[in-house]
Order: structure tokens, then sequence, then C-alpha cells
């Protein structure tokens, strides 16, 4: 489904669910609640679906937009969601239930909803958001802030590889709203607890690297967490930490799940596609940043992403 294609679409419905990913980052948090503002700009009911389990650096966003627990909707709609596997717990019954459309950039989209709206080659969803709410003529101050964390948070300000002219043009575009993103820059990428400056001390000091530098693995165990008193708020983005350090040309960041298991998010910057990597145990993503999650512990999911990446190299 094209841009023009979504935007009918949504013209031509009422009485909005969203859905957001599990563990949310800003994108799919951001084009959540300008779909919502943007939709209830043209008279439409719509909600984001509750349990989001947003930090707090997100919560703002959402106030006022998520849905009443007696709540029906005529219209699923998820964002920046590629895979069934990342539905939310209070998401699971709707895609269930049938998700009427996904508006997505992952290239590793499962294609589980009805209709979909895809652009692999954007930076961020938050850029397909916009262009769907300018042709429903609603990117306004309003829509503008969510839309600009979106892009911002998935392109690390604007700094990873995946950002193009195409996003600056959207960027600029958003703050000839009148939007300030002085004080939204700040909040998301030049403020740090005094927890999360203990994780990064720690992660350095109990890295591993590989290949002369050229990879780096961090395992952050739970005690670790404990250690650095830090909470999941305290972890936003985490995964970019280690490509910081000059040399570095992949970067792994394993996470030990409480409730068992592992998150891996593998980052890279030298050519070596992340997705592939990732897709051998199962996960997704980007060429330059995916994910997975795997049974059992950090010494074993090491040894499992680091396999991962050397069959990768081997198949060029």
């Amino acid at each position: 489904m094209t841009i023009q294609e979504a935007a009918a679409w949504l013209k031509g419905h009422d009485r909005y669910l969203i859905l957001t990913h599990k563990r949310p980052d800003g994108d799919t948090i951001g084009c959540a609640a300008a779909l919502c503002l943007g939709l209830r700009g043209l008279g439409k009911t719509a909600h984001i679906c509750p349990g989001t389990g947003e930090t707090h650096l997100f919560t703002p966003y959402l106030a006022g937009l998520l849905a009443p627990d007696d709540y029906i909707p005529d219209a699923v709609v998820s964002v920046d969601i590629a895979a069934r596997g990342l539905f939310t717990q209070a998401g699971k019954p709707w895609l269930e239930r049938g998700v009427d459309l996904a508006i997505d950039h992952h290239p590793s989209q499962e294609f589980f909803a009805k209709e979909t709206c895809l652009d692999a080659g954007r930076a961020a969803c938050g850029e397909i958001l916009y262009e769907i709410l300018r042709e429903l003529g609603q990117v306004n101050r309003q829509t503008a802030v969510p839309l600009y964390v979106a892009v911002s948070t998935d392109t690390g300000c604007f700094q990873y590889g995946n950002t193009t002219a195409d996003t600056h043009r959207v960027a600029a575009a958003l703050m000839d709203t009148g939007l300030d993103v002085f004080p939204l820059n700040k909040r998301h990428f030049r403020t740090k607890t005094w927890a999360r400056l203990q994780v990064e001390r720690l992660i350095v000091e109990r890295m591993h690297r590989y290949e002369d530098g050229k990879i780096a693995v961090a395992p952050v165990s739970l005690s670790l967490m404990d250690e650095a008193g830090a909470t999941e708020e305290d972890m936003e983005d985490i995964a970019a930490f280690l490509g910081q350090i000059e040399g570095v040309e992949t970067s792994v960041t394993i996470r030990e799940l409480e409730e068992g298991g592992c998150k891996l998010s593998v980052r890279t910057s030298g050519g070596l596609n992340a997705t592939k990597v990732c897709a051998l145990l199962g996960g997704g993503g980007h060429a330059a940043a995916a994910g997975c999650t795997v049974p059992g512990g950090l010494e074993k999911a090491e040894t499992q992403i680091l396999a991962a990446v050397r069959q990768v190299e081997a198949d060029g």
C-alpha cells in the first residue's frame, strides 16, 4: 500500500486502536502519538493500546491518548512493528483478531496485517507517518513533537548511517511548524542519569573485544544492573554505546532478561549486515541495526552471536 493509499484508507475508517511494539523506543511511541493526534484532528475516534511498557522518557507523549479499558475499535493499526513476536501482551489479542493496517520501515516485515504500508528505505517509521499525515493535512505543531521524537531517536539525533537527506528534510519541515527542538534534543540526547553513567562504566570494564577491537560485546547481566542501581528507565538506546569506541565496526549488547533468556542488539558500521546476523538466531531488523532474543545465559548468547557474525562474514 502506498502512502496515498494508506492515507485514503485512514480517511475511510474510524474508531482506531494503535499498537506499539514491546520494549518501545521513540519511533514506535512517536508514530503512535502522532497518528493518534492526527486522526483526532480529522474528527476520528482514536486511542493507543495501553500496556506499552514505555520508560519515563516517552510517557509525556502518551498523555490523554491511551484507550479506556472498555474501548472496542473498528480498525486496528500497528506502527513500527515488523514481526508477530514484537507485539506487547496487551497487543497480542488484537494480532489474533487481525491487524487491519501495518505501517513500518523494517525490511524484515512479516506482513501479518491485512494491509501493509512499508518503505524499507526510510530511516525511521516516523518519516512514513510524516508523509501520511501530510496527505491528511495533519502536520502541525502538535503532531510535529512526536514525529520529531520518532525520527530523531531512530537516527541517533541524525548521526546513524541510516540517516538520509530525506530524513533531514522531514526534520526541517517539522521545525517549520514552529517546533522548538532544543528541549527535545536535550531530553533525549544530552541528559543521562547517574545510574546510566554507572552502567556505561561497568560495561567498559567488563566488555569483550575481538578481532583487534573491531568487534565489541557487552554482556549486561541483571547483577550489573543492580550494581549500577539502574532500572529499565536508565537503559534507553544502550545498544548504541559501544559503537562510540574508536575502531569498533560491530557491537553487540546482550541483555539478560528477568523472564529468562537474553535480548541481543547488534549495531554495525563496517559493512556487515546486522539483519543477516540476527536472522540466524530468529531475529531481524535493519542492515546496520538488528536484534534477536535467545534462550540461555549470557555466555551462551555471546558464543552464538559471535558464531553468527563469523558465518555472515564468511558468506560475504
